[in-house]
């Protein structure tokens, strides 16, 4: 944990999926959700900013929700082992971004 304003620390952020699906909680309680029945795409987001803050998000679109999923979150390593799962789930888009170094874009995997 790192320590956050006035001395506290922050809470890290988590991610947990069942058979419904993916819920990620936030440092401050806040929650974003997708359903698995309304996943539409699974991108990986990257930015410039690493490797001192997390520059690599899983951005998980669905009809009505989704959700950013910072690759440092607790749970993370778990939710890319269900993804892989997805049908069509391109691993080689997730490991060009997981070298990337600039702010971009990955397409994982789209819903037909």
């Amino acid at each position: 944990m790192r320590p956050g304003p006035g001395n506290k620390t922050m809470a890290k952020n988590t991610v947990s999926f069942d058979e419904t699906g993916v819920v990620r909680v936030m440092g401050d309680g806040r929650t974003e959700a997708v359903r698995w029945d309304e996943l539409r795409e699974v991108r990986i987001v990257t930015t410039d900013q690493g490797p001192f803050a997390d520059d690599v998000f899983w951005l998980l679109v669905g009809e009505e929700g989704g959700c950013a999923v910072p690759s440092e979150a607790e749970g993370a390593k778990e939710l890319l082992e269900r993804l892989q799962q997805l049908p069509g789930f391109r691993n080689e888009a997730a490991i060009e971004a997981m070298s990337c170094t600039k702010d971009a874009e990955f397409l994982c995997w789209r819903r037909e």
